[in-house]
C-alpha cells in the first residue's frame, strides 16, 4: 500500500482525484492499494451521488456566503467539510482481498481499522448505523464507497475542529436518518473528536501500515474529470 497526503487548490479538483485513482487503479493491472489523506482549504457541501440537492442542501445560504457545492461519485447523503475535518480514502483491491465485494464486509474492514487507529489515540469511539463512527453517542464520521470489477474506493469525513453550526446552515433535513439518530438536529447529532488532524493523520497511517510515500497520482486524468465533470452544473445539480 501507497500513501499519498496531498490536497488539491480546488474542491473539485479533490474530488476528482478520488474518482481518477479508482478508475486509473482499474485500468492498470498491477497499481498498488493507496491510502489517501487531506484536509480542504475552503467549506465545502459535498452532495452523494443520487442525493436530491434542493432537499439535502439549503442552497440561498450557501450562495450568500460563497460555499462550494459538489457532487462525489460514491453514493450516501450530503456533507459539510472543510478546514478541520480530515478526509481520508483507501483504495483497496478485489482480487487481493475477494471478502470485501460483500459490502457489509467492505464497511466492517474499513471503519474496523479507523476505528482501530482512533482508539489507539485514547478515544472510545464506535461503528453505528451502516457506516458512521461516533463517539459518546454523536457521530464525527460518514463513510463511504465506490466500486469497479476488480477494485473500490472507500472514502470518509473525520469531524476534529470544524465549526458545526456550518452543517446545520448549510444542510436540509437528511431524506434518510439512522435509526440511532432518533430525530436529532444536526447540532445535537454532530460531534468532534478531542484531538488534532495531524495526530489523527499519524494513528491512520501506522493503523494502515503504507510502505511507501508517493507524490504522484494521475493528473491526467483527475484534471479530464474536472472539466468534464465536477466543474459542470449537469454533474453537480443533476438531482
Amino acid at each position: 500500500m501507497q500513501l499519498l497526503q496531498y490536497t488539491h487548490p480546488t474542491a473539485a479538483g479533490n474530488l476528482a482525484i478520488d474518482e481518477a485513482l479508482l478508475d486509473y487503479a482499474e485500468a492498470n493491472e498491477d497499481h498498488p492499494e493507496l491510502l489517501r489523506l487531506w484536509e480542504p482549504r475552503q467549506t465545502i457541501v459535498v452532495l452523494g451521488r443520487s442525493s436530491p440537492v434542493d432537499i439535502e442542501t439549503n442552497r440561498s445560504y450557501c450562495d450568500a456566503n460563497e460555499i462550494e457545492i459538489i457532487r462525489r461519485c460514491s453514493g450516501g447523503q450530503t456533507i459539510v467539510t472543510g478546514p478541520g475535518c480530515l478526509m481520508y480514502a483507501v483504495l483497496l483491491d478485489y482480487r487481493r482481498r475477494p471478502e470485501l465485494r460483500m459490502l457489509d464486509r467492505a464497511h466492517e474492514f474499513v471503519i474496523g481499522k479507523m476505528k482501530t487507529a482512533i482508539q489507539t489515540l485514547g478515544i472510545p469511539v464506535e461503528m453505528k448505523g451502516t457506516s458512521d463512527l461516533t463517539f459518546q453517542g454523536q457521530k464525527f464520521s460518514g463513510n463511504a464507497l465506490r466500486c469497479k470489477r476488480n477494485w473500490l474506493i472507500y472514502h470518509g469525513t473525520l469531524l476534529c475542529n470544524f465549526d458545526l453550526s456550518l452543517i446545520a446552515q448549510c444542510l436540509g433535513k437528511p431524506i434518510r436518518e439512522p435509526d440511532y439518530r432518533d430525530g436529532r438536529s444536526h447540532l445535537d447529532f454532530l460531534t468532534q473528536l478531542p484531538t488534532t488532524s495531524r495526530k489523527l493523520s499519524e494513528a491512520i497511517v501506522s493503523q494502515w501500515r503504507p510502505e511507501l510515500q508517493t507524490k504522484t497520482w494521475p493528473q491526467v486524468l483527475t484534471n479530464q474529470l474536472m472539466q468534464t465533470k465536477y466543474q459542470q452544473d449537469q454533474w453537480n445539480f443533476k438531482i
